[in-house]
């Protein structure tokens, strides 16, 4: 299940890429727009600044931007820096790899087996989506 902490960090990713200028955007508009605790908000922002995602200005007309275009911007990247690893069980993971202690054989196992598959589906629609189809709401979702 998404956190709550990457949950908003999206919202508010989309609000700034939704601005059609670039300039910055105060934390409370952000959080009264897209319905998040401010002082909350402000922590995923800082986290978001931190890893490049995002610039900030002080003083009057300050606040966050984005540091590249949106359509630079893919949706596993965000995902990993606000919730770590995108497998659900560490033997699957391709940057977070740990082997399960359970688990005798990993060939063997049903539950690797099913895990893969459930990663490699969840990467393909994070890595086809960018920041600027999910503030756009310009769906790539393969439907089948």
């Amino acid at each position: 299940m998404l956190s709550k902490r990457t949950k908003y960090g999206i919202k508010a990713l989309a609000h700034l890429a939704r601005k059609a200028e670039r300039e910055p955007v105060q934390t409370a508009e952000i959080a009264k727009c897209e319905n998040i605790s401010h002082k909350f908000l402000e922590n995923i922002l800082i986290s978001l600044r931190k890893a490049g995602f995002l610039g900030s200005r002080k003083g009057k007309g300050g606040g966050y931007y984005l540091m590249n275009p949106p359509s630079q911007i893919k949706m596993t990247d965000v995902i990993r820096e606000l919730e770590g690893p995108i497998a659900m069980v560490p033997c699957v993971s391709l940057n977070y790899y740990e082997r399960c202690e359970d688990c005798p054989d990993e060939a063997a196992c049903s539950v690797h087996a099913l895990m893969i598959q459930v990663r490699d589906s969840t990467l393909r629609v994070l890595g086809e989506n960018t920041l600027d189809d999910i503030a756009q709401d310009k769906r790539k979702i393969n439907s089948q």
